[in-house]
């Protein structure tokens, strides 16, 4: 995997950011979470998914019977975006040979959350229409399993949404 340098200035991101989030968890699993952006906990920890929204992927994934050093964890961006906004085009495009390298060869990315899905499938509808069914998109030169989800947040007050998770933690225990 090729990584940001410390001091990265590809985008504007940079301007607000304390850390870049780099990827969490098993570098060679099979298996890749791909969110949309570092929130404020992860940008002061330096690791994705490390707020209340990790807390529910992890019971979510502990729930299926594996945990998060079982997986690789990562975003489309590196940086916070400011306010916690979706992450703009030309900052996903900054980051995208960084996603590549952690993405290529997988046997599942997990797309977790609408800006994740657009970003690598290219699909901008509503979420219940693609949510847990596997599709293959390309990623670099090599194609794999995506799989599009409910961001971890999206459960907080939908019940549909959080039992769609828990079914899509089941989905990636099967490729484990």
């Amino acid at each position: 995997m090729i990584t940001p340098e410390k001091d990265c200035r590809l985008c504007g991101l940079c301007e607000g950011r304390t850390n870049i989030v780099l990827p969490d968890g098993d570098p060679g699993s099979r298996v890749v979470f791909v969110g949309e952006g570092p929130g404020e906990n992860e940008d002061l920890q330096g690791r994705p998914f490390v707020g209340k929204s990790g807390k529910i992927l992890e019971d979510a994934m502990a729930e299926a019977g594996f945990g998060r050093s079982q997986v690789l964890i990562t975003n489309t961006v590196k940086c916070r975006p400011p306010g916690n906004r979706d992450p703009r085009p030309e900052e996903m495009e900054a980051c995208r040979p960084f996603l590549v390298s952690e993405l290529e060869g997988r046997a599942l990315v997990v797309g977790l959350g609408k800006s994740a899905v657009r970003d690598l499938m290219g699909f901008d509808g509503k979420m219940a229409e693609v949510t847990n069914r596997v599709t293959e998109i390309d990623i670099g030169c090599t194609r794999v399993n995506f799989l599009p989800t409910y961001h971890p947040a999206a459960t907080i007050y939908n019940r549909d949404a959080r039992a769609a998770l828990k079914d899509a933690m089941r989905i990636v225990k099967e490729y484990l």
